[in-house]
């Protein structure tokens, strides 16, 4: 059976991750209140976070950057997008 969430994005009952994404207290926050398709949300968010401002993901300032972005993303008021971001045409 699924790992099953009450999603903090999608305030609603969806599929969980099969396991949490880090070794800690946030990792296990992040499996029992994120679904997949909202952290499918955030991985492509922080692609883009990495891109716009040409962060150094093993530095432990990009680090630090990425999990504040991550915290705002799920649990605040949402992870800003650099002011100079133009999203993609499609």
């Amino acid at each position: 059976m699924a790992h099953t969430v009450f999603c903090v994005r999608y305030k609603k009952e969806m599929e969980g991750l099969d396991e949490p994404p880090f070794d800690s207290e946030f990792g296990q926050k992040i499996y029992k209140n994120v679904s997949k398709l909202a952290w499918d949300e955030w991985v492509n968010h922080q692609k883009m976070l990495l891109n716009e401002y040409r962060l150094q993901p093993w530095t432990p300032q990009a680090q630090q950057f990425l999990v504040e972005q991550m915290d705002a993303f799920f649990f605040g008021e949402g992870s800003a997008l650099p002011s100079e971001y133009v999203p993609p045409s499609h």
